[in-house]
């Protein structure tokens, strides 16, 4: 299990039963989790709940409020600041399993010593990756969402981070347009990062399915990779594609790179027991 210890401002205090019961820098909230299958470790905390997300059976869903939050606030992984806020989609704006990732990024970029790298994040969401490759002196790094509202949000974490005299570019787009695009214009990336969700719709409303894109895209993404690439990070929320598929699509398209493939279950752990709530999976090729 692919986990860190290094979040102070979160903390996952009991899962089960479908559900999760999250801290938030002390604030509560209570979500649905499909994967949370077995009982409640501690039935008792769950009454603390500041706020709890309720599916409809139409789809969505919304936020029943015990006391009164506000609409949004900030909380800290090392030296990154984030907004956090429910949104009507169940998510706070930060998926907190990923801070495995961003303490990965940070220190290859770091150990690099290069002054020169150029970073494409995909599917780039409120920008948490972004953060992470600007803060540790990548020169530049491409952020690409297909929502205008998630782009918006990563400016916001942009202004939390002092980055705004780093060179990030926003763009809003269909993720695997643009990479073709990149690769007509002839520019390379020393690190490419993706996570695309298992389905998801385009900016002009195109379908999106995992399963029918993750080639196309891992194609395109190692036409893009400089002469001395870094990595290409990989990650899957979608049923059935775990460790071994991941893997499998990374060998395939990565045949003539030179360097190793690594990867597995991205998790959090559950708070004073020994459990993890799975999360998903991770995976990357990297340079020797």
């Amino acid at each position: 299990m692919l986990s860190t210890n290094k979040f102070k401002d979160y903390q996952l205090l009991d899962a089960g039963d479908g559900e999760k019961l999250e801290s938030w820098k002390g604030i509560i909230l209570r979500r649905p989790d499909p994967l949370a299958i077995w009982p409640k470790l501690f039935p008792s905390l769950w009454s603390k709940a500041q706020a709890v997300y309720h599916r409809s059976s139409k789809g969505g869903g919304h936020w029943e409020y015990f006391t009164p939050l506000k609409e949004e606030w900030l909380i800290s992984f090392e030296d990154l600041q984030f907004k956090v806020a429910p949104t009507g989609f169940k998510h706070t704006g930060l998926f907190p399993e990923q801070a495995y990732n961003w303490d990965y990024l940070q220190n290859k970029i770091k150990a690099s010593k290069r002054k020169d790298i150029k970073i494409l994040n995909l599917f780039a969401y409120t920008g948490a990756a972004t953060m992470a490759c600007a803060k540790a002196g990548a020169q530049e790094v491409v952020h690409v969402d297909a929502a205008k509202g998630m782009i918006e949000w990563a400016k916001e974490n942009m202004h939390l981070n002092h980055l705004d005299d780093c060179h990030i570019r926003y763009i809003v787009d269909d993720c695997l347009k643009f990479m073709k695009r990149e690769v007509k214009r002839g520019r390379h990336y020393d690190g490419i990062i993706m996570d695309p969700p298992s389905y998801g719709r385009g900016p002009n409303n195109e379908l999106f399915k995992f399963e029918e894109k993750i080639n196309p895209l891992l194609e395109e993404a190692v036409k893009l990779l400089s002469d001395d690439p870094l990595f290409i990070i990989v990650n899957s929320y979608t049923t059935g594609f775990g460790e071994t598929v991941m893997q499998n699509l990374l060998s395939f398209h990565t045949p003539n790179l030179k360097g190793h493939i690594v990867g597995g279950e991205l998790g959090i752990a559950i708070a004073n027991s020994p459990y993890f709530l799975p999360c998903g999976y991770t995976n990357r090729w990297e340079n020797a």
